[in-house]
């Protein structure tokens, strides 16, 4: 079991120390420890890309990981520099760019490159940002230095109007129309104080590759449902239908490159492939999709391909298809379509742009390296609340465990952090969160400001109901979790349709990393020891589209809702505190009413607990427990 709260702060003088900077007036320490070196070296791409004659590099979900992996176990090298050369980043990307540029030049083949949305929330370089500043504004900068052809907007663009205003005014002009978002306006005023409204970006774009050949690219964002006030979402069966949209997709070009936030399986890209279909039956169309955070592709007919390429920098898609050899006015045959997924690492690159570590980085991938590294500094990014003793994760450790992140969140984090300078402390409580609330895994060392921000990034306030009974109280939980009922499978699913609406997809990336590790028989491959760790990707189309043999990931199924450790009472009936955070107030609330009949709850019997919220509590663990 992991340490009681009681337990940690009588115990903080066993921790050991971690020594900081001399200078460091003000008693925190900073990280150094950045260019950590991998146990295993790395292993190479298996096979050269497959070049067409229209080929693209695509990212999409990056969440503002743009330094890339910086920890030590696996599978966090795979996105790294090698060795002691540091973490993959930006720069390095913008390195790969340029030499895979000069390669097309060289094959006189076209290369476009591509994103599909979220350069919002996930780690420090977009939410660490000082009082007063914008999310992602400053980390953006380093975006726009990169050619991209065609970007898409995100559902997390959207979630706070400031950001969505940001992007309308200061990143979209940048990309002279080619920053598309068919589906999504925002509402302000215009020059003249008007109110209008606009979309943010572009709806579509038209133009010509380096080769000549002429491309309609839509830029579309599935149906969410979670934007802020003063922007608008069109539902994707109500933009087809627009006279705009019609006019868009008249005229023939010679491909259609369909962009946009919506994952490629199991969502409403068919509507927008049907609509092209429908005036344009052989036009070959690649799509480019997003949203769900796995690797994955498919094919809506034989002249079309869809490409989804994972998130966080821990994937770039690569798309391409023999335009010439297959394809002719009227023709009606099959396009040879290739697809692979990279792991974005120095090794990576270097194996594909066809250089080595002393003539890979180009002049404008090191300036964004340091560009980034300095906006890290200027966030205070390494600021260390302590050492993480192991790694705790949230999908590679069973739960309940001690290696459970989600077990040291609410178990542990939570109540250290919750009982500082609150009345209430010495009152038994049951504390409840959705496993949602931590969106990345913890590894051994230092722990930071930057890896708080990407492990627990959401501000969720804690609130309370007194006096509940022990007994009630301790139903809760275990009744959220239930889904054997039928009534509650079917509030789970309402749930679960909801929550994908608002932008939710842990639920679909962690039913991916489910089946990979089942499908791939995971456990023998990993106790093979010949294959690091990392993503095998099963897809729907022809050939093996993953650059690197992995053997896959542990998995183990976590619930819905965790709790902490109930507290000893001496009656069943003793009244507690019941604790939880505002995000599940009401699916608890109605739960609560479910699993007792003495009282109706309702939200005049809820109250503020603590000042402090969900994203502050490991920090404030890692300063008691792990110095």
């Amino acid at each position: 079991m992991l340490l009681t709260a009681s337990l940690v702060l009588g115990f903080l003088g066993s921790f050991s120390a971690v020594s900081g900077c001399p200078d460091h007036e003000d008693g925190h320490v900073h990280d150094h420890s950045r260019r950590a070196i991998p146990s295993v070296p790395l292993a190479p791409p298996t096979r050269p890309l497959v070049w067409g004659d229209v080929n693209i590099i695509h990212t999409t979900d990056s969440h503002g990981w743009l330094l890339g992996h910086q920890k030590t176990s696996f599978p966090e090298p795979n996105y790294r520099r090698l060795l002691h050369i540091g973490s993959g980043d930006f720069g390095d990307f913008a390195s790969f760019v340029a030499h895979m540029k000069e390669i097309a030049i060289e094959r006189d083949v076209d290369l476009l490159l591509v994103d599909s949305g979220d350069l919002h929330d996930g780690t420090g370089l977009t939410d660490g940002f000082p009082a007063g500043g914008i999310d992602a504004h400053d980390a953006n900068q380093f975006i726009k230095k990169l050619p991209y052809d065609i970007m898409a907007i995100g559902n997390h663009e959207l979630y706070i109007y400031a950001n969505t205003l940001d992007m309308h005014q200061n990143f979209a002009p940048a990309f002279n129309g080619r920053y598309l978002s068919s589906n999504v306006n925002i509402t302000l005023l215009n020059e003249k104080g008007e109110v209008v409204n606009v979309p943010v970006g572009d709806r579509f774009a038209k133009f010509k590759t380096r080769k000549g050949k002429k491309v309609t690219s839509l830029g579309v964002l599935y149906d969410f449902t979670g934007n802020d006030h003063n922007t608008t979402v069109q539902k994707v069966e109500n933009m087809v239908k627009e006279a705009w949209f019609a006019d868009a997709i008249k005229e023939e070009p010679d491909f259609f490159l369909l962009v946009g936030h919506m994952p490629v399986a199991r969502d409403d890209w068919p509507l927008v492939f049907n609509a092209v279909r429908a005036v344009h039956p052989l036009t070959p169309i690649l799509i480019l999709g997003g949203h769900t955070h796995i690797r994955d592709c498919l094919q809506l007919d034989g002249r079309s391909m869809s490409l989804e390429s994972g998130r966080y920098m821990e994937t770039v898609g690569e798309l391409n298809h023999n335009y010439r050899q297959n394809y002719s006015k009227g023709s009606k045959s099959n396009i040879t379509f290739s697809r692979r997924y990279l792991d974005p690492n120095r090794v990576t690159y270097e194996f594909h742009a066809q250089r080595n570590s002393f003539n890979f980085d180009t002049q404008e991938g090191k300036v964004i390296t340091q560009g980034l590294n300095n906006l890290a500094k200027n966030f205070d990014l390494s600021f260390q609340f302590g050492t993480a003793p192991h790694d705790f994760t949230i999908d590679q450790a069973p739960y309940p465990s001690n290696d459970s992140l989600l077990s040291l969140f609410i178990e542990n984090a939570v109540p250290v952090a919750l009982a500082i300078n609150n009345t209430r402390a010495s009152i038994p409580n049951i504390m409840i969160t959705n496993s949602g609330s931590q969106r990345f895994d913890i590894y051994a060392g230092p722990f930071t400001k930057n890896d708080q921000l990407t492990a627990s990034p959401f501000a969720d306030s804690f609130l309370f109901i007194p006096n509940v009974p022990f007994n009630v109280a301790n139903d809760v939980l275990p009744a959220l979790n239930n889904a054997g009922a039928n009534e509650r499978r079917a509030m789970l699913e309402e749930r679960e349709q909801h929550e994908y609406g608002r932008g939710y997809v842990d639920t679909v990336y962690r039913k991916w990393l489910e089946e990979m590790d089942k499908r791939n028989d995971g456990i023998a491959r990993r106790a093979a020891a010949n294959l690091t760790l990392g993503y095998v990707t099963t897809d729907s189309c022809p050939g093996v589209g993953d650059d690197v043999l992995h053997a896959p990931l542990p998995f183990f199924s976590t619930p819905d809702f965790i709790g902490s450790i109930p507290p000893t009472v001496p009656a069943t009936d003793t009244p507690i505190d019941l604790v939880f955070v505002d995000f599940i107030s009401s699916q608890l609330l109605q739960i609560l009413n479910s699993v007792q009949s003495a009282k109706v709850f309702t939200n005049a019997d809820v109250q503020s607990y603590s000042p402090i919220l969900a994203n502050e509590a490991l920090g404030l663990f890692a300063q008691s427990a792990w110095n």
